[in-house]
């Protein structure tokens, strides 16, 4: 079986804003999350980076659709769709915790949605990296 090149190249679409937030989120382990413009930058690339997976997997979502690989369009549908939810409720939830800037609590929940946000962008490059052996055979 050859490579297909529009499976190649939408895989490669959908990973650009996962190794975004691979590349970008753990320097913000580094520093407080109390100073106000550190969380705002935090909330700003989360937002960037729902708005880029959201996009990008609608992308993927068609190229595999021109293809006629269903399976791999509810798939990457799944994960453009679950951006598009997450982005509303995880920067509202964001929003909330800088809105209570001064208190620890806070910043110990800002930490933790910053850490959730890592673990599930982690997710989605495990899925998305064990998929292609079957979606782009060599």
């Amino acid at each position: 079986m050859t490579p297909d090149p529009v499976a190649l190249f939408a895989l490669v679409i959908l990973l650009l804003p996962i190794a975004y937030l691979l590349l970008a989120a753990p320097a913000f382990l580094l520093v407080k999350l109390d100073i106000p413009a550190v969380a705002q930058l935090l909330r700003g690339m989360f937002n960037v980076y729902f708005v880029m997976l959201s996009i990008a997997g609608v992308i993927a979502a068609v190229a595999f659709a021109t293809e006629g690989r269903i399976a791999c369009v509810i798939g990457i549908g799944l994960i453009a769709a679950f951006a598009f939810w997450a982005r509303g409720w995880f920067l509202q939830e964001m929003d909330a915790q800088i809105r209570h800037q001064g208190d620890a609590d806070a910043a110990r929940r800002l930490r933790r949605l910053h850490w959730g946000g890592m673990v599930g962008n982690a997710i989605q490059l495990v899925a998305i990296m064990s998929a292609i052996p079957y979606i782009a055979p060599a």
